[in-house]
């Protein structure tokens, strides 16, 4: 039992470092694009044996955090911090000029506590990437004795979200003590079947809590609790905000008629199986 669960929480680090991994491989590209680089290139997507990295899926078919991280380091549109010089970037990597983008930056401690960096609107060429602001003094600060959460959204007209990153950084001896020491969290999760092989999850995280951190969803068989694959989702391993939900829609082929359940973990919350409705 000791052992199932020290290999457990090695497997859930080893995502966080695969996550983080490939989201800074795609930031750095953008922040230095048609400056320094003009285009990246991912050498192996997956690999032909098991292993715990350097896979956007494994070899039973699961996507792996890697994906996810890929994904949001190079979103279309995207608000980044570049740790190497605590800066924070804004990308448009689309043919469209965007207008009116209200940039959101908050940071929170290990209990969920929020503390404001501003909110400043902002636009940006098609095709460019531009640095925002310094934010050093802050992040020095607010990091300094157990690391610090920090979220960045940018937001339309409607406030409505149209990216949003959010990253864990380390204290001033460049170790995640803060992720060591965090409460236990137990957010509110419902699933449902939108229409056959299509599922719907919403996680929602208490106000005054802790961050929902790293949710991993997968769906299971109900009986044998084995992992169903492959399966499709629009996102993965997600952080929720204290306050805030986050919905993701998953896709899979039904075999025997029977519905399967849903499986979530967290950083800090243990693994939970969910019927869905």
């Amino acid at each position: 039992e000791r052992n199932s669960l020290v290999g457990s929480e090695m497997c859930i680090r080893d995502r966080l470092v695969n996550y983080d991994q490939y989201r800074s491989l795609m930031e750095g590209f953008s922040s230095r694009m048609w400056d320094w680089y003009t285009g990246v290139i991912i050498w192996k997507t997956q690999n032909p044996w098991t292993a715990l990295r350097g896979q956007m899926y494994d070899y039973y078919l699961d996507p792996n955090a890697c994906l996810y991280g890929l994904r949001q380091g190079g979103a279309p549109v995207n608000f980044f911090y570049n740790p190497a010089d605590t800066s924070l970037h804004l990308i448009n990597n689309t043919f469209v000029h965007q207008y009116d983008l209200m940039l959101v930056m908050s940071l929170f401690d290990k209990d969920g506590k929020e503390r404001s960096l501003g909110q400043v609107f902002a636009e940006i060429g098609p095709a460019t990437t531009r640095k925002v602001m310094d934010i050093q003094r802050s992040i020095r600060q607010a990091a300094k004795e157990e690391g610090v959460f920090l979220s960045l959204k940018i937001l339309n007209l409607d406030k409505e979200v149209v990216s949003q990153n959010f990253y864990w950084l380390p204290d001033s001896t460049g170790q995640y003590s803060g992720l060591a020491n965090m409460r236990k969290v137990q957010p509110e999760i419902s699933a449902k079947e939108m229409e056959k092989g299509k599922i719907a999850v919403s996680i929602s995280a208490p106000a005054g809590g802790p961050i929902s951190f790293f949710n991993r969803l997968s769906l299971v068989d109900p009986i044998t609790k084995k992992r169903i694959l492959p399966v499709f989702y629009d996102d993965n391993y997600v952080s929720v905000l204290p306050g805030e939900s986050r919905t993701v829609l998953l896709e899979y082929s039904p075999a025997n008629g029977q519905k399967p359940m849903l499986s979530l973990e967290a950083w800090n919350m243990p693994e939970q199986f969910i019927s869905i409705k």
